[in-house]
């Protein structure tokens, strides 16, 4: 008996406590607009191997199999979930889903970089420009695109089309084509936060496309898309994530009991 047990049965408490903090974040955001879910995944560790496969016997023939001892799990990587979330019917002009992969682009203000959003819940802001609905910053839809101060009615098209009809006016006139960004690998790319994500090395670079053209797919108005995340599920998830780790804290009281055991042999 060895303190190993120990360590190897820490390594899967520490998993489970990576896992819970994953189902918490999908948990507190099963309300969010377009929010999608992430999954924990694990790896074993390294093993203490004793005897390898196809050593020698006393015979001088190869053994099948070998002797070797895993020394627990860790988080291989949390990969984001971007499957299609439940729409909405909301009405509302400046609301837009996304069905089908895809992501608007936004300017931050603070950098001019530009980041990649699924929220379709927009916004006009004092100078006319189409933006992101957010009480805390203005970020400008890419390309820009004003709406005109006279404006009586907004139609967005599947394709993206922007177009306006103005005070004494019949006809639509348009005023800007929304794009959408594509790439190649989506879990790449890097959570920002207040429904954001950035570009990486991993995600490649951006496509851009016209909705519904070349893999991308198509916008609907008067509606937004619902976070992905299904609260049975979660809860399913929960409870094996909690029965894992009392599992794994048993092993570690079996550990220590047995140390103790060994302890108190020289007492006999």
């Amino acid at each position: 008996m060895s303190v190993q047990t120990l360590y190897t049965a820490a390594t899967g408490m520490e998993s489970m406590q990576s896992k819970l903090d994953v189902i918490a974040n999908n948990l507190a955001n099963v309300n969010t607009t377009a929010f999608k879910r992430d999954r924990a995944n694990f790896e074993d560790l390294l093993y203490r191997n004793e005897l390898l496969p196809g050593g020698l016997d006393a015979s001088g023939e190869p053994t099948p199999t070998g002797i070797y001892y895993g020394l627990g799990s860790r988080v291989q990587s949390v990969q984001t979930d971007f499957r299609q979330g439940a729409f909405e019917q909301t009405g509302k002009d400046l609301d837009l889903a996304i069905e089908g992969p895809g992501f608007l682009q936004v300017t931050n203000p603070g950098d001019g970089t530009t980041l990649y959003t699924r929220a379709g819940n927009l916004g006009i802001n004092a100078n006319g420009q189409l933006v992101v609905g957010s009480a805390s910053i203005g970020r400008a839809v890419e390309p820009a695109i004003t709406i005109p101060p006279d404006t009586t009615g907004i139609v967005i098209s599947a394709s993206g089309d922007v177009s306006v009809r103005q005070a004494g006016q019949q006809t639509l006139n348009q005023v800007g084509q929304l794009q959408l960004a594509v790439f190649q690998n989506p879990d790449g790319l890097l959570k920002m936060g207040e429904n954001l994500y950035a570009e990486t090395g991993a995600s490649n670079t951006a496509t851009l496309a016209i909705p519904g053209q070349n893999g991308a797919g198509v916008l609907r108005q008067g509606m937004l898309e619902h976070s992905n995340v299904e609260p049975v599920r979660e809860l399913i998830d929960l409870i094996t994530t909690q029965r894992s780790f009392e599992l794994n804290s048993q092993t570690v009281k079996a550990g220590d009991e047995m140390l103790q055991q060994i302890a108190n042999l020289r007492r006999l």
